[in-house]
């Protein structure tokens, strides 16, 4: 058995390969550690310039490709390790950056999971936007950083190099116990992809696990690789899998009244984005909805599963108030200005 399986999923990105796959050698001599890519039936010539370039690196090729979470499952079940730790592929690790992370889950059986500070491989100087120094939720479900407020991003100057209990760890660096992994699931094929890291970690807290961000361990992350923030297809993505995660995890006396706010909400982005002319955002929002709703059946069935194997269901974690009203009404664009939001 592998001590630590640092898994690559890797679709048509030779040039991200070429890129960062070096550093991510360099930097991870960590005892018992093995870099492993695994390939979601690529058409360019990935397989071949790793077999080529890279032949000591694992490589696990899948038939199709089955986007995020389908291919880190099937992945991932070929791979027999106490930890994974998936990594984006475009993605650099500092220097020591296993250490950290790795010494917090060998001494703490509690944590199931932890990540990296996450900072902008172009802009080093600033947080990056999926992970930041640890993410978080609103009670409407809206994600959010701590280092980063919707599309805020703050700049790294040591003012969140605390570790601290998190609900979420960014999916572009996640270390998991493989058998927590497993048991709880894994991620969420039916997402494709996006927010599926944020419902595989409401699902570990639920089984009364924890999740830390630990700021000494560090990585610098390009972001939006695959799709970029302006991609009506993220738009569509974000929106349906947000809807999806809610209906899986909330607690039942909270699901009905947060998912009727959540229609008017997700409305009156719909309404927003017709006012400014992008009519294609407004029908990603528009085919989100009636994609989850056509999901509901499938959607409950795993409620269900869910909420039987569920411990713990209230979380600190998760923000009280709207984090939408705190940045467009209170003007609060730093984490640390959420002054009702305690955490340990």
């Amino acid at each position: 058995m592998i001590k630590l399986a640092i898994a690559i999923l890797n679709w048509n990105g030779k040039a991200l390969l070429q890129k960062f796959l070096p550093v991510v050698i360099e930097h991870s001599n960590y005892p018992g550690a093995e870099v492993i890519v695994i390939d979601n039936d690529s058409s360019d010539d990935s397989v071949e310039f790793l077999t080529k370039e890279y032949p000591s690196v694992s490589l696990i090729q899948l038939d199709h490709n089955y986007g995020f979470a389908g291919g880190y499952n099937k992945g991932l079940s070929q791979i027999d390790a106490e930890y994974f730790l998936l990594l984006n592929s475009d993605v650099a690790p500092e220097a020591n950056w296993l250490k950290p992370l790795m010494e917090q889950m060998e001494q703490d059986s509690s944590i199931g999971a932890c990540m990296p500070k996450v900072r902008a491989y172009n802009e080093p100087e600033m947080f990056e936007y999926a992970g930041a120094s640890g993410g978080y939720i609103d009670f409407l479900g809206y994600p959010f950083c701590r280092g980063r407020i919707l599309n805020k991003i703050e700049k790294d100057k040591g003012q969140y190099n605390e570790p601290i209990s998190v609900f979420w760890a960014t999916g572009a660096a996640i270390l998991i116990r493989s058998e927590l992994y497993h048991s709880s699931g894994g991620v969420d094929e039916s997402f494709f992809a996006h927010m599926e890291e944020i419902d595989l970690c409401w699902r570990i807290k639920n089984l009364g696990y924890k999740i830390l961000a630990i700021p000494q361990s560090e990585v610098l992350h390009v972001g939006g690789a695959t799709l970029s923030q302006q991609n009506a297809h993220k738009t569509y993505l974000n929106f349906r899998n947000n809807l999806l995660m809610m209906v899986k995890n909330l607690p039942g006396e909270k699901l009905i009244p947060v998912l009727f706010l959540r229609m008017i909400l997700d409305g009156v982005a719909g309404l927003h984005f017709v006012l400014k002319g992008e009519l294609k955002f407004f029908m990603a929002v528009l085919k989100a909805h009636f994609s989850f709703y056509g999901r509901l059946k499938g959607v409950w069935a795993k409620r269900k599963k869910i909420t039987h194997k569920a411990i713990k269901t209230g979380h600190d974690e998760i923000y009280p108030q709207s984090i939408i009203w705190a940045y467009y009404f209170k003007g609060l664009r730093k984490f640390s200005q959420l002054k009702h939001f305690h955490l340990d």
